[in-house]
């Protein structure tokens, strides 16, 4: 027999979750509606000040100081002769170690594997690049020239030039996309390949996100 009491505990259980999520939704836009108020008030208080200078870029005259950390590693160039490119990297690690190459995502640049530099340099050659169109890397201009073909190529391209057949390959977010092309393309030049932040490409044609990479090539 069932208990009579079980519908209105099921049926108040329910209205408490309800009003708990209606509660934290309530929080969370509250919260962001204050942000942003607070925002606005303090762009109107720079526009009313300096109205000139507000929205006016301000080009840097020197590199911040964390740019140019020796302690992250060394800053290199390396020109590819096919494509007539200029990539530059900053390495960690002696030479002759195996190549770890570090892919950014967007719109990163090699900042971004600062603490994988520190960590892994002690066992790999640890080379973070800036991608075509990133940092200090050449960007030519048309968006023909940042198909995926380009930029898989790039990377065999880079690791040939740094001396290497094979690589640990690590790629983050774009560049996670870019790493797993590379290595259905060219197997061969993997050694090992960790993605963060990137699910395979067989998964953008499931939710349909491949036209939108389509978009880019």
């Amino acid at each position: 027999m069932v208990n009579p009491l079980c519908d209105p505990l099921v049926l108040t259980t329910r209205l408490l979750v309800k009003c708990k999520l209606l509660l934290f939704w309530a929080l969370v836009y509250t919260f962001c509606g204050l942000t942003a108020w607070l925002a606005s008030l303090k762009l109107l208080w720079h526009i009313i000040r300096n109205p000139a200078g507000t929205f006016q870029r301000v080009v840097r005259q020197t590199s911040p100081p964390c740019l140019n950390d020796t302690s992250l590693g060394t800053h290199c160039y390396v020109r590819i002769k096919e494509s007539g490119l200029r990539f530059h990297y900053v390495a960690a690690g002696e030479r002759g170690r195996p190549l770890m190459l570090l892919l950014h995502g967007f719109p990163e640049f090699w900042y971004s594997w600062r603490y994988q530099l520190q960590e892994f340099k002690s066992d790999f050659r640890v080379v973070a690049v800036d991608l075509r169109g990133y940092g200090e890397s050449d960007a030519p201009i048309g968006r023909e020239n940042y198909q995926l073909d380009c930029l898989i190529t790039d990377v065999k391209d880079i690791v040939e030039s740094l001396g290497y057949k094979k690589c640990v390959l690590i790629g983050h977010d774009w560049g996670g996309l870019i790493a797993w092309c590379f290595a259905i393309y060219y197997p061969e030049m993997i050694s090992k390949i960790v993605i963060l932040n990137c699910p395979h490409p067989t998964i953008f044609c499931g939710f349909g996100a491949w036209q939108i990479l389509a978009v880019y090539n």
